[in-house]
């Protein structure tokens, strides 16, 4: 490998001369939180907190909020920022005698459980009571909650019924340099509510030193900068292209456990099942080399664990073993790369791709796609290794490719993202010119029209593009319009306790498990699920036999079921009945021996998926309706046959343009359902369109007769 080094040091070095928080916060030991003594836990964690880079700026802190309405605060990774200013904040509130309600928002959900667990711990408080988190389909606050963290996204859901947001008084946006779609949402929604409120205080948190954009929004206001206290990290890139990153990985990973001084290691990779091939592999590996290596402990990290697994991340490195140092392999998506800081990381192991949104409005298709990561996202990588003391980068691709072939920075997701849950959230705030909204970079006119004319058809907007009352419950659902249009529509199917099933098992990860060594059993398991009319309804008997078998979780292992999927989809079905019944949507379903009762379901898929369907041609390949696209049924389906007519929930490109979760329907419902969208005049050519000729013809003739 060739080696480069660079300096992520900073000269700062933090004081450690504080030995306590002011009087005001502490009292004579009793905590203002609480009333209550502290325990010697907060003791012990607070003489951590001193320590970090972020303590010397306390006074400052404190001294701007009294001063400035709005500010952007730059802190480097680890340098403590996400932890400590919104106790600071809280104390601020307690201090100028104001309301104390502060929320801090996080682009993913496990930093925002993650942070609140360990911030409840330093406050002395109990997780859910005085500091909370909230995020989709789970809210751990309490009346008590002074200090929420949440997912941006659910700031945003909270702003739709308070839309001043006045239940805070200071809003903290924190990694807002991931510009996530809800972060930039909310950054506009915030400069509208600041205009109106001169009482709440916005702090704009970054890891990146692009602040001079988020000053510029928000009107040139201050910035305090926050370095962290990082050490000298030595880069090495490889000499040639990798053919295969993962193998690649797990490669580096062993030859550092055998080469290397102590320290643990950080992999990046992009997704949930790359992740747990890893861990197993890099086990595997290690477990080969028998006792001439120490213990290895390979820990998985992404959005979708549980948090009782995710705080495994935090845990120590095996002790050595026969003179061989134990390592912590921590394999991540980019979730580690700033939203979460792992102590003892020496070593890290980038191979410059991350999974990304992009959305292509001419076909309408939106797809997660590995991705080269930007020159920014390879620095912040690079500086987790520099965290406790010198550490080692290896980049597995070449320098060349690092300074010509990768972007400066992340394009923000605003600009690759299908738009329509964002016209819809912006609708029910009651910001109706979205041409003109204030956006820090505005989305192409192609995206924006491309979501109105998706939630005109879907009835959410009139044809004035004005919100209607359908549009307004839809809005309340934290689903994708077409699952929200699905669900309402549901009910006069006679079938919404099914499509509630259905909804909540789309909304979570995979529920099918394949693991390498036991594909067959797998393939067996899964049949036994399948339906023939298609995967929807199979995912429905998957759901009706797990609450069969009582939420049993060896009834899942024995059918190769994932339970954490089930047990999720579980909740997220009863926080869905919960708005359900909050609008008098029945909740009923047609009888289980009538004919009726898989027909209803699969018209009920239609009304929110009449715009994904494909029809299968005589040349043997599927096309999309409309935009004529060739697309390939997955190979995950459970369909043995071909249909004629599908609906499909997911356009995934990888080898091929592949459609995935697909149910057969018939042509007729498509043109009862959706009679605007199937207006045959604007079809193009092809042979679904003479298909809907004839059928409409025929229904015209019986409906003279």
């Amino acid at each position: 490998m060739k080696r480069q080094r660079i300096n992520l040091d900073s000269d700062f070095k933090p004081s450690r001369g504080d030995s306590g928080e002011s009087s005001s916060s502490t009292g004579a030991g009793v905590n203002p939180n609480t009333g209550t003594g502290y325990s010697q836990r907060y003791y012990e964690l607070f003489r951590k907190r001193i320590q970090l880079p972020v303590w010397e700026y306390r006074e400052k802190f404190m001294q701007m909020m009294d001063e400035q309405n709005i500010m952007v605060l730059v802190g480097e990774t680890g340098s403590g920022k996400t932890t400590q200013i919104p106790q600071w904040c809280v104390e601020y509130c307690r201090k100028s005698k104001i309301k104390i309600g502060v929320a801090c928002t996080q682009p993913r959900r496990v930093a925002a459980m993650s942070v609140a667990a360990r911030v409840s711990e330093e406050m002395d408080v109990e997780l859910g009571q005085e500091v909370g988190y909230s995020i989709r389909f789970e809210d751990c606050c309490s009346s008590r909650t002074l200090l929420k963290y949440c997912t941006d996204g659910m700031l945003l859901r909270e702003a739709m019924s308070d839309p001043l947001l006045e239940a805070y008084s200071i809003i903290i946006l924190d990694e807002a340099h991931e510009r996530t779609l809800s972060t930039d949402l909310l950054m506009g929604v915030l400069k509208q509510v600041v205009a109106k409120r001169d009482d709440l205080k916005v702090i704009v948190m970054s890891a990146t030193l692009d602040a001079g954009k988020f000053q510029n929004y928000f009107d040139n206001c201050p910035l305090m900068n926050v370095p962290g206290r990082t050490h000298p990290v030595e880069i090495f890139y490889t000499p040639e292209p990798e053919r295969d990153y993962l193998e690649a990985a797990i490669r580096t990973m062993v030859q550092i456990h055998v080469c290397e001084d102590e320290g643990d290691v950080l992999i990046f990779l992009t997704g949930q099942e790359e992740i747990e091939e890893a861990c197993k592999k890099i086990k595997r590996e290690i477990d080969n080399l028998g006792s001439d290596v120490g213990e290895v402990k390979c820990i998985p990290l992404y959005s979708t664990l549980p948090p009782n697994l995710q705080q495994r991340i935090f845990e120590a490195a095996p002790p050595p073993k026969n003179g061989h140092i134990g390592r912590k392999v921590v394999v991540s998506t980019n979730i580690a790369e700033t939203s979460l800081t792992i102590d003892g990381v020496v070593y890290v192991i980038d191979p410059g791709f991350s999974k990304q949104k992009v959305y292509n409005p001419r076909i309408r298709v939106e797809s997660l796609l590995v991705s080269p990561i930007s020159r920014a996202s390879a620095q912040q990588r690079a500086g987790r290794a520099g965290r406790t003391k010198p550490g080692k980068c290896f980049r597995l691709y070449t320098e060349k490719a690092f300074k010509n072939d990768m972007l400066e920075q992340t394009y923000p997701e605003i600009l690759r993202s299908n738009l329509s849950m964002i016209v819809l959230q912006l609708k029910k705030l009651g910001i109706h010119d979205l041409v003109h909204f204030d956006f820090m970079d505005p989305p192409a006119p192609e995206t924006l029209m491309r979501a109105l004319e998706l939630l005109n058809y879907l009835g959410a907007l009139d044809d004035e593009g004005e919100m209607t009352d359908v549009g307004a419950i839809m809005a309340e659902f934290p689903l994708d319009p077409q699952l929200s249009k699905m669900l309402i529509s549901s009910c006069e199917y006679n079938c919404s306790n099914e499509i509630l099933s259905v909804a909540a098992m789309l909304s979570v990860p995979q529920c099918f498990v394949r693991p390498n060594e036991q594909k067959k059993a797998a393939d067996d398991a899964k049949q036994r699920f399948s339906h023939v009319d298609g995967d929807h309804l199979s995912l429905l008997n998957v759901y009706h036999a797990f609450k069969q078998n009582k939420d049993d979780p060896s009834w899942c292992y024995d059918n190769f079921i994932n339970y954490r999927s089930l047990k999720s989809a579980d909740n997220v079905r009863q926080q869905l009945s919960r708005i359900m019944d909050r609008f008098n949507l029945k909740r009923i379903s047609t009888e289980f021996t009538s004919k009726d009762y898989y027909l209803n379901i699969r018209k009920a898929l239609v009304c929110g998926y009449f715009m994904q369907v494909a029809h299968f041609e005589r040349n043997g390949v599927y096309l999309t309706i409309k935009d004529n696209q060739i697309v390939y049924l997955h190979p995950s389906t459970v369909l043995e046959h071909k249909p004629e007519w599908v609906i499909y929930n997911e356009f995934v490109l990888t080898t091929k343009n592949y459609i995935r979760t697909v149910t057969e329907i018939r042509p007729d419902w498509l043109l009862k359902i959706a009679p605007s969208y199937y207006n045959l005049e604007y079809f193009p050519q092809c042979e679904a369109k003479r298909q809907l000729e004839f059928i409409s013809n025929k229904l015209s003739r019986q409906n003279k007769i």
